[in-house]
Parts: structure tokens; sequence; C-alpha cells
């Protein structure tokens, strides 16, 4: 009679070995597949609120929301453009920042970083289960009235686009990634010492400069046009009419790789 025969120990041994083997060349790639579908999935996003924008203006005379105005961000990009994305908070997050600091029980999350989502808004004016998000509009597009000379912190709404019929129109910022819903950068804007810093104060610049896509966020122009911007090119895009590009951390504006905090040297020079 034939005799049936199992596997050695010693062959299970090299079986399994060589399946952590594959695994340990696998998993990384399927990393970097997954989180850059996410990154696709972002982009996808923004190029929808591009749209949405487009058609926002064309309904209002060519002009943003004012932003300004309403205790309950009523005016603000999230609440004036509600009718054309039908209140859907999938699309108001990058797939990499889901979860708001604020959960539905109103219990707030105790560390925020990159990852985050801002929010969840609740109350008059704003959604029924609140509103939250992980992008951020440049506040300087936005078209508030002549009543208001200045706008969050005293920066002055004389430097807002308001429409997007500028000149150079792909190098001026609308929606992108953030920590906060919108965003007034400054030249004379610090990078955040620490990679998980959340911003601060009137640093505004520090809302975005984090790292949710390989040394880099998604962004949508003022043209219409999405795609991924360097963190250090933050500082050489025309956030508004007065913004020098060629500020202090700029490399015409002289700065130097010691000036970076340790996070960013790394990153590509502008």
């Amino acid at each position: 009679m034939n005799k049936r025969r199992g596997f050695t120990l010693i062959e299970l041994l090299v079986v399994i070995a060589i399946i952590a083997m594959l695994m340990s060349i696998l998993m990384p790639a399927l990393s970097r597949v997954k989180n850059q579908a996410k990154t696709i999935g972002c982009r996808a996003n923004l190029k929808q609120w591009g749209l949405f924008f487009s058609m926002y203006t064309q309904d209002n005379n060519g002009y943003f929301q004012s932003g300004v105005g309403s205790s309950t961000h009523a005016n603000h990009w999230f609440s004036a453009l509600r009718p054309l994305y039908k209140n859907d908070h999938k699309i108001c997050c990058c797939p990499t920042a889901l979860k708001p600091i604020v959960d539905e029980f109103g219990v707030t999350a105790p560390e925020w970083n990159v990852f985050s989502a801002w929010g969840r808004y609740t109350g008059p004016g704003y959604a029924p289960e609140g509103d939250w998000g992980s992008y951020g509009i440049n506040g300087w597009v936005e078209n508030p009235p002549a009543s208001y000379p200045t706008v969050y912190e005293g920066f002055e709404t004389k430097n807002c686009w308001r429409t997007p019929n500028v000149p150079r129109a792909a190098y001026v910022p609308l929606l992108m990634d953030g920590l906060r819903f919108n965003v007034f950068p400054l030249h004379t804007d610090a990078p955040p010492m620490n990679e998980d810093q959340v911003w601060e104060s009137t640093q505004h610049t520090r809302r975005i400069c984090i790292d949710r896509h390989d040394g880099g966020i998604n962004m949508v122009f003022l043209d219409w046009s999405v795609r991924k911007v360097d963190l250090k090119e933050l500082w050489v895009l025309q956030w508004h009419k007065a913004f020098d590009t060629r500020g202090p951390w700029t490399r015409a504006g002289g700065v130097i790789l010691s000036d970076w905090p340790d996070w960013m040297r790394p990153l590509p020079d502008y």
C-alpha cells in the first residue's frame, strides 16, 4: 500500500519564511498604492469643487461668496455652495482626513494632526448633522462687502480677488487641503516648526503647510486646474493682489536651507 506523506517541519518553516519575505516586499508597495488612490480621490474632489465654484460665480455675476457677515458662517463656501454639493460631506473631505475633530456626540479629539478634519459646526445655518471638512478656501478670493475694510484679524479686503477672472489665474489658489475652512496667507508667514504643529494666530500659512500628500497638498486654482503643490511652493503662489512672491521664504528673497525647520529641509526649494 502507498504511504501518504505530509510536510515536514522544515518544509513548513521554509514556506512560512517565503510568505513572510513576500509580504515584507509587497506591503510597502500596497501601502503606496493605497496612498496614491487617496491622492487621486482628493484631486477628484477638488476638481468637482472647481466646477461648483465655477457654477456659483456664473450665477452670481462672476463673483465669489462674501465669506463674512454671519455668526453661523452662512456666507462661507461650505454654506453658500450647499445647493450645489447637496450636503455631501464626503466631498468636503480629503480621503486621508475624513474624521472631524469633534464627533457626533460633541466630544473633541485629544489630538489634532494633519489627517484631522476641521469642525463639526452645529446649530442654526449648519447642516442637521453639522458641518465639517478637510479643505480650506483661500479667503483672499472672496467678495466681502465694501463695509468690511478688513476681515479676520485685520487682513485688508482691498487685496481680495473677488472673482476668478483675474490675471495669471493658474497661480491663484482657490481651495486646498487644510486644517481650517479658510486661510489668509501673508508672504511673511513663517513655516511650522514641527510637522504636526497645528496652525496658530495670524500665521495662516501654517493651516495648509501640512504633509498630506508626499511632501505637499492638493489644490484647485482660479483657472479651475488641480494639481499637487509642494510645501515650499506655497510661498511663491499669488495668494492676493499684493502678495510678494519673492518674499523672505523664497529663493529669490534669500531664504537658505538652514532657515527651514528640520522636517521641511529635504523638500524641493522654490
